[in-house]
C-alpha cells in the first residue's frame, strides 16, 4: 500500500487535556537589552497537563492510520532489520542528519563523516555526530533495559553536548533557570512558547517517563504524545529538540515494534517544518490528534522509503564484488565490503580495527578498493586521510530527498491539501 496521510483529526477536535496558564513575578538577571525587556514584571509559563495516567481514544480512522504505519514498521524491521544490519547504521545517519536539520545544523556529509570517526570538523558537523551518538544510545538503553529514565534521558544529552565548546559543562543537566521559545534574548516578552518553571521540571519528568513505560497505549500514539510532552517540558537549556526525537525512537525499541532498525521519521518532519511545530502548539492546545496522526504519517513514508534502500544498497554491494572480481567470502577485502555498507566514511586506523589487520594489510585493501572505485579519499593530505564509499553516501542523501519528496508528493495529491493541515481550517 501507497503511504498517505493521516485522516482527518478534526473530528478528534479536543481529544486530550489542554496545557494551563500560570502567571509568574520575573526580573531580568542579566540588566541587558531593551528597556522592554528589563521593564518585564511577569510572565505567563504553560502548564503541560500530568498524563501518567492519562487515556487516549483515537478515532476509528485515526486507529485505522495508526495500525497501517506500525504493520510496515514491524515488517520492515523482521524482514530486514536482522540480516542487513548495514541498513540501521544508514538510518542512524539519515535520522541524526534530518532531525538535526530541523533545527537548522547543517553540514556536509564529509564533514559530518570526519566528525563521526573523531577527525577534526566544523562544529555544525561535530553536533550532527554527537546527534548519532545520542539517539544511538538512548535507543540501545531501551532496549535493553526494557524501560525509559530520567537518568537515561541524561545521558543522551550528554552524549549530544559533551563536546560542544558552549554547553559542554551542562551536558546532562536539566536546566535551573526559566527558558523560553522565540521573542526576545533577553526576557519571555512576546515569546511563542514559554515552559513550566525549573522548580517543576523533575516532577514533570518522573509523569512523563510513567507514562512512556506504559504498555496500554498504542504504540505510535504513545511515542507521539511523549515526544509533544517533553517538548513542552523543555527540560533542557539546549538540545530539547533533537532528544525529544530521539524519545520517538525509544518509545518504539522500548515496545517492541523496532528491534532492529531506527527509521529516520524526522525526515519527513523535515518537509512540513512549520506544520510539524504547529502540530506541537495543536497539542498545547488539547488536540493530540494532530501530532500523532503526522507522526504516523512520517512514519509510512520513511519505511516506504527505507524498503527501497535495502534493494538499492544490494545493487551496490553486488557492483562492488563484480569491480573486484569476486572477492572471497571471509577475505580481508569481502569483509571491508561489509564494513563500508555500515561505515561508509573510515580512516586506515577504523578499518584497521574494524577487520583486525596490521597498517600495510590495510594500505593494501584500501588502494584495491580505491583503484575498483569504491572508496574516494574525502580530505586531501595523506596524513590523516578520511576515506569515504561515495555510493552509500549517495544514498543517505537520496533517502532523506526521497522522504521529503514522498511526504510533499503525497500531500499535493491530496486537493484540500494535509489533512492534518485541515484542523488548523487551512
Amino acid at each position: 500500500m501507497e503511504p498517505h496521510l493521516a485522516p482527518d483529526p478534526v473530528a478528534d477536535a479536543t481529544d486530550w487535556p489542554a496545557h494551563g496558564t500560570e502567571r509568574r513575578p520575573w526580573r531580568s538577571q542579566s540588566g541587558r537589552g531593551p528597556r522592554a525587556d528589563r521593564d518585564v514584571r511577569s510572565i505567563d509559563v504553560r502548564l503541560p497537563p500530568r498524563i501518567a495516567d492519562e487515556v487516549y481514544e483515537p478515532s476509528r480512522a485515526l486507529r485505522t492510520h495508526l495500525a497501517t504505519a506500525l504493520d510496515g514498521l514491524v515488517r520492515l524491521d523482521q524482514v530486514h532489520g536482522r540480516n542487513l544490519g548495514a541498513l540501521n547504521q544508514l538510518l542512524l545517519r539519515t535520522e541524526s542528519i534530518a532531525s538535526s536539520k530541523i533545527e537548522d545544523v547543517e553540514a556536509s556529509l564529509s564533514d559530518y563523516g570526519k566528525a563521526l570517526v573523531g577527525q577534526r570538523a566544523n562544529a555544525s558537523a561535530v553536533s550532527m555526530a554527537a546527534a548519532t551518538e545520542a539517539l544511538s544510545g538512548m535507543v540501545v538503553r531501551a532496549g535493553t533495559a526494557g524501560e525509559l529514565t530520567a537518568e537515561g534521558l541524561r545521558r543522551a544529552h550528554h552524549d549530544l553536548f559533551r563536546r560542544h565548546p558552549d554547553h559542554a559543562r551542562n551536558a546532562g543537566t536539566v536546566r535551573d533557570r526559566q527558558n523560553w521559545i522565540g521573542g526576545s534574548d533577553y526576557s519571555p516578552r512576546n515569546a511563542l512558547f514559554v515552559p513550566p518553571p525549573p522548580e517543576t521540571i523533575d516532577d514533570y519528568l518522573a509523569d512523563l517517563f510513567a507514562f512512556a513505560n506504559r504498555d496500554d497505549v498504542l504504540p505510535l500514539a504513545q511515542a507521539a504524545i511523549v515526544h509533544a510532552q517533553f517538548e513542552s517540558v523543555h527540560p533542557f537549556v539546549d538540545g530539547n529538540g533533537r532528544i525529544g526525537r530521539t524519545l520517538i525512537h525509544a518509545v518504539l525499541r522500548r515496545r517492541g515494534v523496532t528491534r532492529h532498525l531506527t527509521v529516520p521519521i524526522a525526515s519527513g518532519l523535515t518537509a512540513h517544518r512549520e506544520r510539524y511545530f504547529e502540530a506541537l502548539g495543536d497539542y498545547r492546545r488539547g488536540r493530540a490528534a494532530t501530532i500523532i496522526g503526522l507522526l504516523a504519517s512520517a512514519t509510512m513514508w520513511a519505511t516506504h522509503e527505507a524498503r527501497r534502500t535495502v534493494t538499492s544498497l544490494q545493487v551496490v554491494h553486488d557492483d562492488w564484488r563484480e569491480r573486484l572480481d569476486h572477492p572471497e567470502p571471509g577475505t580481508p577485502l569481502a569483509r571491508s565490503l561489509r564494513v563500508l555498507m555500515a561505515e561508509p566514511i573510515v580512516t586506515p586506523g577504523v578499518l584497521a580495527a574494524r577487520l583486525d589487520l596490521d597498517d600495510a594489510a590495510v594500505d593494501d585493501v584500501l588502494r584495491r578498493l580505491h583503484a575498483a572505485d569504491v572508496v574516494a579519499p574525502l580530505t586531501p593530505r595523506r596524513a590523516d586521510r578520511v576515506w569515504g564509499a561515495h555510493e552509500v553516501l549517495d544514498e543517505v542523501r537520496d533517502l532523506n530527498t526521497r522522504i521529503e519528496s514522498l511526504s510533499l508528493r503525497d500531500a499535493g495529491d491530496r486537493r484540500d491539501g494535509p489533512v492534518w493541515a485541515r484542523a488548523w481550517g487551512r
